[in-house]
């Protein structure tokens, strides 16, 4: 099996901080903007704010009180800390990457930055953490 017939398409990088607006401060420096509101997501425990410049779209995220999901990334100086992807079915992605020895480390739930969409979190044998986002019907 080989990822060749999932169709991937490049989202975002995944960015862990304390503080969102900061971080979208400092990366105004590189020429980046906010791409639309900011979101929280109670499920994941996290709140964020896409951004874009001359380089990826970059989710600049940040946990909500209380939270600690981006702690084992920040105790270890970690910024950038996944990657994400586009697919046309959630569910056969995953399989498909099981196959291949990927674990899900976070089965699929609602988004709240994609309006509901459902999104899973997946390690792969490098230990890469990928995050795959089903693709919106009008996304192709």
């Amino acid at each position: 099996m080989s990822t060749a017939g999932m169709a991937l398409t490049f989202h975002h990088l995944g960015l862990a901080g304390r503080d969102v607006s900061a971080d979208v401060a400092a990366f105004r420096l590189l020429g980046y903007e906010p791409e639309g509101d900011e979101f929280v997501d109670h499920g994941q425990g996290i709140t964020g704010r896409f951004i874009v410049g001359p380089g990826p779209r970059i989710e600049v995220l940040a946990a909500l009180p209380g939270s600690s999901v981006l702690d084992p990334w920040l105790e270890k100086g970690v910024k950038f800390y996944h990657e994400a992807f586009q697919v046309a079915d959630l569910d056969d992605a995953l399989a498909g990457f099981r196959d291949l020895g990927a674990r899900v480390v976070s089965p699929p739930a609602p988004a709240a930055a994609f309006g509901g969409r459902p999104i899973a979190f997946v390690l792969l044998r490098n230990m890469a953490l990928v995050e795959f986002i089903q693709r919106a019907p009008a996304d192709g």
